[in-house]
């Protein structure tokens, strides 16, 4: 007898598995500390698979092909859902929404980097890496910290939201996209008339919510924002190529001025069997406004492999500091990094 989609996502808490890959005619699937294992030993029926995508709103006999949505299980889970098509049969990928905000330190983001840019009046602070990398829950500990240290109106629009937040010191506005408002875009334009001290994108992939990121940041507020690049560099190079031809220069100029920092994320093994962050981060100050005003970006990686500024550390500091703590194991390490030769010459002070 196959699996019910309740038993699946009460199976998914239970194990506390980061997503649920579910398709018609196939045994379902759970992701575990990045690892894929199936559940059960029946393929999934075609009759539950589309009375799920009922549930989410979405009618399976129609020409829907893809619809991001949100489901919550009948234990209260939240779930961010991808209703989609493969080879003409229904699926769905589930991501399951974490409700506890954890502290910054158990993260182990940069807890005071973070919070003091976090304190600050105005500016854009970007959080980045590939999809499940930690990116929003990092962002929902900084707002967290926030709710419990300063007196703030925080915007947030979110598609979906995720965190949800109960307002202590601060105030929360949280809005969700298709739900709230129409767009990224759009709600960022409409958080200006808001009385916003910070705003909160949950991503910044087009010119108008790039523009208008920078722009709510120099007139006085903090925005935060992710975006799917790995690496510092890369993170404002994304950023710039945004921009039209016509309006690069302009875009150049408010990003050198107006970025705080950048922190990218990547979840690895750790040696326990868990995961563990590496990051790669970088404080906009100093020459590195004047890199990014000549758009010399390629002096950033190389400021960066000095690691003489504790507020400019690489993946590879990142990955070897964890290596000497025995966070992660070396096989995890050379599997981590681009450039193998290069650790393995860092790694040579290790005893």
């Amino acid at each position: 007898m196959s699996e019910t989609i309740d038993t699946i996502l009460e199976a998914a808490e239970q194990r506390e598995a980061s997503d649920v890959f579910l398709q018609e005619d196939e045994i379902p699937r759970l992701k575990i500390n990045e690892q894929i294992s199936v559940f059960g030993d029946q393929p999934l029926p075609l009759a539950q698979i589309a009375a799920f995508w009922q549930a989410c709103g979405a009618d399976p006999q129609s020409d829907v092909m893809d619809r991001d949505t949100g489901f919550v299980s009948r234990s209260r889970t939240r779930y961010r859902v991808s209703l989609h098509r493969t080879m003409g049969r229904l699926g769905a990928v589930l991501r399951r929404i974490k409700t506890k905000v954890p502290s910054l330190k158990s993260l182990g983001a940069p807890e005071w980097l973070l919070t003091q840019w976090g304190a600050r009046a105005h500016g854009l602070i970007l959080v980045t890496g590939p999809t499940g990398s930690g990116k929003s829950t990092t962002i929902a500990s900084l707002l967290q910290w926030m709710n419990e240290n300063l007196v703030r109106h925080i915007v947030t629009i979110e598609d979906p939201v995720e965190y949800q937040f109960t307002s202590k010191l601060c105030h929360f506005t949280q809005r969700q996209v298709g739900r709230d408002t129409s767009t990224f875009a759009y709600g960022l334009r409409s958080a200006l008339r808001q009385a916003p001290d910070v705003i909160f994108v949950g991503e910044i992939r087009d010119y108008e919510t790039a523009l208008t990121a920078l722009q709510a940041s120099e007139t006085g507020h903090l925005v935060v924002s992710t975006m799917h690049s790995e690496r510092v560099a890369d993170t404002m190079e994304r950023y710039l190529n945004l921009f039209p031809a016509a309006d690069e220069k302009h875009g150049v100029n408010l990003l050198a001025n107006q970025l705080s920092g950048v922190l990218c994320q990547k979840l690895v093994e750790s040696a326990d069997g868990g995961l563990h962050l590496l990051v790669e981060h970088v404080e906009n100050a100093g020459a590195m406004r004047d890199w990014i005003a000549r758009r010399e970006l390629q002096n950033i990686d190389q400021y960066l492999a000095r690691g003489s500024d504790p507020a400019a550390v690489s993946f590879l500091q990142s990955t070897i500091d964890a290596l000497k703590a025995k966070l992660i194991t070396e096989a995890t390490a050379m599997a981590s990094v681009s450039n193998e030769s290069e650790l393995r010459r860092a790694m040579r002070g290790i005893g």
